[in-house]
């Protein structure tokens, strides 16, 4: 079940059904919250339907449709439509995932729509996320080096590359981060499995050379050792990866170094 970061004292109600597209013979309905601050009033689900002979097959498609033919004031960020920017982030069908990536034909039923769990609502299916770009900007998220620069570029054997797969794949989309109920409970100072999979991403890069300062900076009860490894992450992750496993290899050098 979703749970949102609703406005204090606010209950979710049920909202407006729009009218079923005239003459469509192969309707979907699809229920999607809906919060607007300006008004005063209560989240509320609106509940839409669909023409799917004239619509796209992911979810997103079928948000643009809604929002260029039937309700313009829906609210949601997208960009790439190729899973790659991570904009298009919500709960759909109580998966964490992104609606340009996710098939209507995955969905069984009614296709059911909210923002992002646990993170302040801006507006409608639009999460804040400024407290995880913080996050993610604390860790370091560039190659830090001391040495002289070389004429060219810091080269990289093949063996030493490919320990960055699975890791600079992130989009950032937060997916993982609010499936995970250590976020949920300790976000003002876990960092997450997003931002502990990218400090990992730099660590394990073998032209960084501020391995000892990343690991002091996570040496921390709470950036990191909340992490308990239930794997809401890779399970809900659009991308296929791993941030857990990122989190116990950074682990394992914590203990590493003590010895």
């Amino acid at each position: 079940m979703v749970e949102l970061a609703l406005p204090k004292n606010s209950r979710i109600r049920t909202g407006k059904t729009w009218p079923k597209p005239e003459g469509a013979t192969n309707l979907r309905k699809f229920q999607i919250y809906r919060w607007n601050p300006d008004d005063g009033e209560n989240p509320r689900v609106d509940t839409y339907w669909v023409d799917m002979d004239t619509c796209g097959p992911m979810v997103l498609d079928a948000l643009i449709k809604i929002k260029n033919e039937i309700d313009p004031t829906l609210t949601f960020r997208r960009s790439c439509r190729e899973g790659i920017c991570g904009s298009c982030a919500m709960n759909i069908d109580g998966i964490n995932t992104l609606a340009c990536i996710y098939g209507m034909d995955e969905i069984k039923g009614d296709v059911k729509i909210y923002p992002l769990p646990h993170m302040p609502v801006i507006k409608d299916l639009i999460p804040d996320l400024t407290h995880f770009y913080a996050q993610h900007a604390s860790i370091m998220p560039w190659l830090e080096t001391k040495t002289q620069r070389p004429e060219k570029e810091w080269r990289q054997s093949i063996e030493d590359r490919s320990k960055l797969d699975g890791l600079y794949e992130c989009v950032m989309c937060a997916c993982c981060s609010t499936s995970c109920p250590s976020y949920w409970w300790n976000g003002d100072r876990y960092l997450g499995p997003a931002a502990l999979l990218h400090a990992y991403r730099w660590i394990i890069d073998s032209r960084d050379e501020a391995t000892g300062e990343r690991l002091d900076e996570l040496e921390d009860p709470f950036k990191l050792y909340r992490c308990h490894t239930i794997m809401n992450c890779a399970k809900t992750c659009p991308k296929g990866l791993n941030p857990a496993k990122a989190i116990s290899e950074i682990k394992k050098l914590m203990v590493e170094r003590q010895h």
